[in-house]
């Protein structure tokens, strides 16, 4: 009998244990996370540079003002196509002309067109400019004074004055007639001077 009381307060005594664990157990909630929101900064959008304007492109059939630096004599020297004539305005004294102030239009001959005229009077370059009377007077045939005729400008079919006193004449399609009926193409226009425009020409131009 003592035996079967014991087994029941035992048995009592662990239900109890077993309730009061019941009753302090604690449930925990599930920890939940917060969400943490990740700004990524971006640079600020940059503005691109506008393009530097590029330099405006001339066309030479334009009519454009342009801006002369340099005298007809100094043209001359500055252009290797055109060196004989430049030793020829120097034997000749009229580089100082052609560098002074003034207006002049000169028909400007290349080396090509002298060496043609040198083959056609078989003489040598030395043997022509050391002929100074003959030099002076074909080399002023190729100068228009006091004035600035430029390729707009030419009275096309007229005869045309030079400092020598004849004249030559040129046609629509830019042939020069001298005087002694050869002709000559005129190869480049408008090349301005300080005192006067240069129009290169592929023949020598002859008074007689």
């Amino acid at each position: 009998m003592l035996k079967k009381n014991l087994l029941s307060i035992a048995v009592v005594t662990a239900a109890m244990s077993l309730a009061a664990c019941n009753d302090t157990e604690t449930v925990t909630e599930p920890v939940v996370e917060p969400e943490v929101t990740t700004e990524v900064e971006t640079e600020p959008m940059v503005e691109a540079e506008p393009m530097a304007d590029a330099e405006p492109i001339t066309d030479p059939d334009m009519d454009t003002e342009i801006v002369a630096t340099q005298n007809i004599t100094e043209l001359a020297a500055d252009n290797e196509d055109l060196s004989i004539l430049v030793a020829a305005l120097q034997a000749a004294d009229l580089d100082q002309t052609l560098a002074s102030e003034g207006q002049f239009t000169v028909f400007a001959p290349t080396n090509d067109a002298f060496a043609k005229l040198l083959d056609n009077l078989g003489i040598t370059q030395d043997e022509l400019l050391a002929d100074k009377a003959l030099l002076t007077d074909v080399l002023t045939y190729h100068v228009v004074p006091d004035t600035v005729v430029k390729a707009a400008d030419i009275p096309y079919g007229t005869d045309i004055a030079t400092v020598n006193g004849k004249s030559f004449m040129i046609s629509e399609d830019n042939v020069i007639t001298a005087a002694n009926g050869g002709t000559a193409n005129i190869a480049a226009t408008d090349i301005m001077a300080t005192n006067g425009v240069v129009h290169v020409i592929d023949a020598v131009l002859l008074p007689e």
